[in-house]
C-alpha cells in the first residue's frame, strides 16, 4: 500500500509517500481502506520533534490520528462491523491507504454522511467532549468558559457544554465575534479585549484549548474550588489559587463517538472543513493546517 511516511524529524520535506507492506491485523481488530484522514495539531508536533519527548517516534512511522473509510476485513472475534462497513474512528497512522485498529476505537459513519469528510472528525470529537465530561467535568447550570471556542476542539465543547445544561460563554478573538455567534453559546465573549474581560462574571469552570497568556488572564476568574479543563497542559499557577485543575489525553469511546457524529450528520454540531488534499500532498496540507485553516484539512485517500 502506499503511505505518507515521517523519515526524520523535522519540517513537511521529510514527509514521503512510500510504497510500504500492508499492516498487520489481530483479533479483535479491523483493516479499513481510508477514504478521509485529517490534519491535526499532534501531528505537526509529531513531525517536528516538538513532543517526541512525550510521544516518541519509531521512524520511519506513518502519522495521523483519525481515519474513515470501509471495512475491508475483520479479525477474529469481530462481531461489531462486517467487510463493507463505513466507518471513522480514532486511530494511529490515518496517512495510509489501508489503517488498522481495534473494534473499539470505530464507530459507524452516518448514512447521509460523506464517507472521505468523516475522517476529520474522530480526534476533534472525543477530544471536544472529554474535555467538558470528565476534564471540566461540567454540569447542568453551571457557568463555562470555552476557550478557543471557534476551533474544532472547542466548537464541540460548547456543543456537548449547552447539551449538558451548562450556560456557556464561548471565548474567541475579538474579530471572530460575528462568527462565533452561531455557534449556539449563550455568551460570546473577546478574550484579546481588556474591557470584555474585565466585567467578566466567576466561573465554575474554563475549557481550555488556548493555553498560554489567554488562560493566565482567566485564572483569577475563577471560582475558588473551581475547575480548569486542559487540553494544552496545566496553567502555571492555577492550584495554587486552589483551583482543581484537569489535564487529558484523548480515548477512545465509539458509543460517544458514533453519537457525535450523528449531531453533525443532523446539522446540530458545525466542524467545518476548510481544505481537501490528496493523500500524496500531506506536506502541503500540513502547512496549510499549521498556518490555521479555518477550519479541519482533510486528507483523501
Amino acid at each position: 500500500m502506499k503511505a505518507v511516511v515521517l523519515t526524520a524529524y523535522g519540517d513537511v520535506d521529510k514527509l514521503e509517500l512510500r510504497e510500504v507492506p500492508d499492516p498487520k491485523m489481530g483479533p479483535g481488530e479491523i483493516k479499513v481502506r481510508m477514504a478521509g484522514a485529517s490534519i491535526n495539531p499532534v501531528d505537526w508536533k509529531q513531525r517536528s520533534g516538538a513532543i517526541a519527548k512525550y510521544m516518541p517516534l519509531d521512524l520511519p512511522a506513518v502519522l495521523g490520528r483519525d481515519a474513515s473509510g470501509e471495512v475491508v476485513e475483520v479479525g477474529a472475534g469481530v462481531t461489531a462491523f462486517k467487510v463493507g462497513a463505513r466507518v471513522l474512528g480514532r486511530v494511529m497512522g490515518g496517512y495510509a491507504e489501508l489503517v488498522v485498529a481495534p473494534v473499539d476505537c470505530w464507530a459507524e459513519v452516518p448514512a447521509k454522511m460523506d464517507l472521505a469528510d468523516a475522517g476529520a472528525l474522530p480526534l476533534v470529537l472525543l477530544t471536544g467532549a472529554q474535555l467538558i465530561e470528565e476534564a471540566a467535568n461540567v454540569a447542568k447550570g453551571q457557568l463555562v468558559l470555552v476557550t478557543g471556542a471557534l476551533g474544532s476542539v472547542g466548537r464541540v465543547a460548547v456543543y456537548v457544554a449547552k447539551a449538558r445544561g451548562a450556560k456557556v460563554y464561548a471565548g474567541v478573538r475579538r474579530k471572530q465575534k460575528a462568527e462565533a455567534a452561531k455557534l449556539g453559546a449563550d455568551v460570546v465573549v473577546a478574550l484579546d479585549d481588556a474591557d470584555e474581560l474585565g466585567p467578566l462574571p466567576q466561573f465554575d469552570a474554563i475549557a481550555d484549548t488556548v493555553g498560554g497568556e489567554t488562560i493566565q488572564k482567566l485564572l483569577a476568574k475563577v471560582k475558588s474550588g473551581g475547575t480548569i479543563g486542559s487540553v494544552v497542559g496545566e496553567p502555571a499557577g492555577a492550584k495554587e489559587r486552589g483551583l482543581t485543575v484537569r489535564g487529558m489525553l484523548t480515548h477512545s469511546d465509539p458509543k460517544r463517538l458514533g453519537e457525535l457524529a450523528q449531531a453533525v450528520a443532523d446539522g446540530k454540531l458545525v466542524v467545518p472543513i476548510a481544505r481537501r488534499f490528496p493523500l500524496a500532498q500531506a506536506g502541503e496540507a500540513q502547512k496549510v493546517a499549521e498556518a490555521g485553516a479555518g477550519g479541519k484539512v482533510v486528507l483523501i485517500g
